[in-house]
């Protein structure tokens, strides 16, 4: 944990507020069985390997990553990989975002853009990180793996 509070005071002033509160929404409306720790350089929410022995790509010493909140020069990222295969999904988030904000939604496969802190939608956002359990994102990233044939 002494990691992650570390990141947090190194985030930028003018995206401090709204990265802690981005944070705090995902804590208190993430699923049961997620754990947080520092995974490929923010902090993320991963499936624990006690649970998801296989891990990541395979990687038995890598638990599966399921939503990483990170900090960059121009905007705040959420990567929520559920939202990539699952279609149904990211149609209900890209439908809900156009009716909660007044700016377009900037995204690329798993990772939702704010480059404004006024117009980050919150309660949107905590609804989104409820949407799927462990249980789902496991069978769902399992059924991706058995697609790509690994």
């Amino acid at each position: 944990m002494e990691q992650i509070e570390e990141y947090v005071e190194e985030v930028d002033e003018k995206w401090q507020a709204a990265y802690k509160m981005l944070a705090q929404t995902i804590a208190e409306n993430i699923p049961e069985g997620f754990v947080l720790q520092m995974q490929y350089g923010m902090p993320t929410y991963v499936v624990p390997l006690s649970i998801f022995p296989e891990g990541y790509l395979n990687r038995n010493d890598e638990p599966l990553p399921f939503i990483s909140l990170g900090a960059q020069k121009k905007h705040l990222a959420l990567y929520h990989m559920g939202i990539m295969g699952n279609k149904e999904l990211l149609q209900w988030f890209q439908e809900e975002y156009k009716q909660t904000v007044p700016t377009k939604l900037n995204m690329g496969k798993s990772c939702i853009r704010f480059t404004n802190t006024k117009t980050i939608p919150y309660a949107l956002i905590g609804e989104l990180v409820s949407k799927i359990s462990m249980d789902e994102w496991i069978a769902s990233y399992s059924r991706y793996k058995t697609k790509k044939g690994q």
